[in-house]
């Protein structure tokens, strides 16, 4: 081999002579007041440029010993991201999506909260906030938005449109990161309140999966002024004592808990102990923030064996810059620290809840828990399609049930 076919970052092992790593450039937001503020995603080309060599740079670990995905993601399929995303991928594409949406960001509660809002032409239309969870954001939604906010182009009716509220949670995307402890989903959810008032809202609905489904949960806790109502599309729900003989719906629920429990809540345990490490860790390497993600999306999407034909590559990196390029491994992670279990895990909600069961949720509870739970059941529907990131992976189902989910609150 020729001392001219070694890449860069080889050739300065082999030479003992490493080149100094560039600092990580800052994604400075602007300062967040009590007014909402207009806000333009642009991120500095240094930052996109730094990704590219980090990138290039990567040390890999070995292959996997066990089939498949049983070890995590395949050294090959990983392999094949970065590459992609070193050499093809385009976040100024993904940038301009977002840029596509009114975006504005505004103090709450001492911090700046980063959120879109798409009002729509229809006069009667019902505001809704959408929460997402981790390893989500606001990208989830935007697909869903068109849908909502002008059904009338989208196969529904003028009756069915929604003004449209996405925050960035707390510590993730272009949301201020908490300088202190104490930003739970009960905060969150008060802070929502605030967020709903602010825009002038004085009826409005909420609606939330995976950490926004705890904040949406929260909120029917909270009821803040305005709140008429919440659909879930992952429901918080378990008897006080397991009944001697389950259902087959029951059993069900169980045997999906059990299933995460015993292997997939390593993630968990480890945000929800250790947030700072997990940070420490994936915030100086692309490829392993990437990989944290992926391999979440590939386990809990419905996608037949393989994510990427539901959610194309694009997308999936689309979520993954958005943690990379805010820097926010370890501020997103604390969300877990934050909230222990009992936090998000339900209990009596004394107002509307729609619900929406969708085929390959990480769990999926019984209609009869969720009568237990909702005295003030308005929907239940199971549908045939879609995992944990639902409208993320099923758009315009996605919003066929919160019309169907909201119909009775207008």
């Amino acid at each position: 081999m020729q001392a001219s076919q070694i890449q860069p970052g080889r050739r300065a092992l082999l030479t003992g002579k490493l080149p100094a790593h560039p600092a990580q450039p800052g994604l400075a937001l602007p300062p967040a007041t009590s007014a909402v503020t207009p806000f333009h995603v642009e991120v500095p080309q240094a930052l996109l440029d730094d990704l590219r060599q980090r990138l290039a740079l990567t040390r890999w670990p070995d292959r996997e010993t066990g089939p498949g995905w049983s070890q995590g993601v395949p050294l090959k399929r990983m392999q094949d991201v970065a590459r992609y995303w070193q050499q093809s991928y385009d976040w100024r594409r993904a940038e301009a999506k977002l840029n596509a949406f009114p975006q504005f960001r505004t103090e709450i509660d001492g911090l700046g909260i980063h959120f879109l809002h798409v009002r729509s032409k229809h006069e009667n239309a019902l505001p809704l906030i959408l929460t997402h969870g981790w390893p989500g954001s606001v990208f989830e939604f935007l697909k869903v938005i068109g849908p909502l906010v002008d059904p009338t182009a989208h196969g529904g009716k003028a009756e069915d449109a929604f003004h449209v509220v996405v925050p960035s949670l707390p510590g993730f995307g272009f949301s201020d990161k908490p300088r202190e402890k104490g930003w739970n989903v009960v905060r969150i959810a008060k802070a929502w309140g605030t967020l709903m008032a602010r825009l002038g809202y004085t009826k409005w609905v909420a609606q939330g999966g995976d950490w926004g489904a705890g904040v949406t949960t929260a909120l029917g806790h909270v009821k803040p002024q305005g709140l008429a109502g919440i659909h879930l599309n992952w429901q918080f729900v378990f008897p006080e004592k397991m009944p001697a003989t389950l259902s087959a719906d029951e059993q069900r629920a169980v045997d999906g808990v059990g299933r995460f429990l015993s292997g997939e809540y390593g993630y968990f345990n480890e945000q929800s102990t250790r947030p700072q490490t997990v940070g420490e860790v994936l915030s100086s390497t692309p490829v392993g923030q990437a990989a944290w993600i992926y391999e979440k999306f590939q386990a809990w999407s419905d996608n037949g064996g393989d994510v990427e034909r539901v959610l194309t590559r694009d997308e999936l990196l689309d979520d993954i810059s958005l943690y990379w390029l805010t820097n926010t491994s370890a501020s997103s992670a604390r969300i877990y620290w934050e909230n222990s279990p009992s936090s998000f895990s339900g209990g009596r909600l004394d107002l509307p809840v729609a619900v929406t069961v969708f085929p390959k949720e990480i769990y999926r509870a019984p209609r009869s828990w969720g009568e237990a739970t909702y005295p003030q059941l308005i929907y239940w529907n199971e549908v045939d399609r879609g995992g944990h990131f639902a409208a993320f992976e099923q758009p315009a189902l996605f919003a066929a049930e919160l019309r169907a989910g909201f119909a009775k609150l207008r």
